[in-house]
């Protein structure tokens, strides 16, 4: 579609220009430039993918959980599978939201690579487990819900995916920064 922008007749060149006709051709070079961006991201949109790699099983996975406005249930069962809770073999619905999360926070840092899962559900025996070897691990844990997920992102800096998962303000984040891995849950916005 080309343009609505009249020049002034007797403006033959950029320096010519009043300062409306200015703003018009800029708007119209901006509209033309962001326009490429504007197709790029409904076709982002017409579907949301994820890939995790668990560090504890050495399983990998990639996957379109939704697509054409509706979750998948084949993605989704994929994705409860790799994040169910290893030691216990149990896997749990993953809340819908996280996994909304984590790929608004792939496109936050503009990287694609698989998510290092740390952990991601946890049965409640298994909480209780790791909860009596360390204290960083909480009573209630949203882990529990399939609400959270510690994770790491290969090809991005532990400090910049969590000011990203900060600046999403989505739910709970902290930084393990000594264990190199940050958690995101989709409870109360809240950091540590």
């Amino acid at each position: 579609m080309k343009p609505d922008i009249q020049l002034r007749p007797e403006a033959n060149t950029l320096s010519e220009l009043n300062r409306r006709d200015f703003l018009r051709l800029g708007s119209a070079v901006l509209a033309g430039l962001l326009c490429p961006a504007a197709v790029a991201s409904r076709r982002i949109e017409q579907e949301r993918s994820l890939a995790f790699s668990n560090t504890h099983t050495g399983e990998s996975l990639r996957t379109v959980y939704w697509a054409g406005g509706e979750y998948l249930d084949s993605g989704l069962q994929e994705i409860n599978t790799i994040l169910r809770d290893h030691r216990a073999d149990e896997t749990y619905p993953m809340d819908r939201g996280l996994l909304d999360l984590l790929y608004a926070l792939q496109l936050e840092v503009d990287c694609h690579n698989a998510f290092h899962v740390i952990s991601g559900y946890r049965s409640p025996a298994t909480n209780t487990r790791l909860r009596n070897k360390s204290s960083g691990v909480a009573r209630r844990s949203y882990h529990m819900q399939g609400k959270a997920i510690d994770i790491r992102l290969p090809g991005c800096e532990l400090t910049d995916l969590y000011r990203a998962a900060l600046g999403l303000k989505a739910g709970g984040v902290g930084s393990y920064a000594a264990s190199d891995f940050i958690h995101v849950d989709v409870g109360p916005v809240r950091r540590w």
